[in-house]
């Protein structure tokens, strides 16, 4: 019997979704689902015999055509030569500001978290900026940033080539409109609801009145994710591939 579709199973499907038009997706260290949802989109383009997408992961041996590291992944970056990255951030508003330096009044932070790295640099280079992150609580999607990583929108005149495009969570699916600025829920993912993602969002967001179900993915569809895309995984991501495998064996045992 087929196990039946895992809530990070339907989160890599749509990030696969997110993905498509791009020819070249690169992908941070510690990000396996993202990661995954780059190589679901390049399975699938292979299996359609479309043209090839090119996934390039920081810290992969097999999935990464770079050698200078994060640095060849700037350079490219800055010419236009990278369509698609990935920003989480620990805490995230709603005009797509993220944080990843601490909470409270930097430089006295309260909790503080490894930094900004290269995010501001690669959120104006990249025209499609995913911003991730599994968790979706208050203490994740603030009203207002404590500190400012990189912004979402930037002032008139700025030159600024990305940006975020979207926004995936634990729960649902948002669209970006950097013309307003904010966020808009477009699907809510199976399991959830409007109300719940309202009390757990602290910034407000446009939404329809009728709500769209995130769709799960077909038959086709997983399984390529559960054959081709985790063989690939597996080398950069062992234990987050094989925890997947479990899960999948437990739910056809369930089932």
């Amino acid at each position: 019997m087929t196990a039946p579709v895992s809530a990070r199973e339907i989160l890599i499907c749509s990030i696969a979704k997110l993905l498509d038009g791009s020819r070249h997706v690169a992908v941070g260290a510690s990000s396996p689902i993202p990661a995954a949802g780059a190589m679901l989109l390049r399975a699938l383009k292979d299996e359609m015999r479309a043209e090839k997408v090119r996934v390039s992961i920081l810290g992969s041996v097999e999935h990464n055509f770079f050698t200078n590291g994060s640095a060849e992944l700037f350079d490219c970056a800055g010419q236009g030569r990278i369509d698609a990255f990935f920003l989480g951030g620990g805490q995230i508003d709603g005009v797509g500001n993220i944080n990843l330096v601490g909470v409270g009044d930097y430089p006295r932070s309260s909790v503080r978290w490894p930094g900004s790295f290269g995010s501001a640099y690669l959120y104006f280079v990249v025209p499609r900026v995913i911003l991730f992150r599994e968790e979706h609580t208050p203490r994740v999607f603030v009203d207002r940033v404590d500190f400012i990583s990189a912004p979402g929108v930037s002032e008139p005149g700025v030159y600024r080539t990305g940006g975020p495009y979207a926004l995936l969570t634990g729960k649902g699916l948002f669209s970006f409109d950097r013309t307003r600025p904010g966020f808009r829920l477009e699907s809510v993912h199976p399991g959830h609801s409007l109300k719940e993602i309202k009390e757990a969002t602290g910034f407000e967001f446009d939404h329809n009145d009728d709500l769209s179900i995130t769709p799960t993915p077909d038959a086709a569809t997983l399984k390529l994710l559960r054959g081709r895309v985790l063989d690939e995984l597996h080398e950069t991501y062992p234990d987050f591939a094989a925890q997947m495998r479990r899960e999948i064996s437990a739910g056809a045992t369930s089932a």
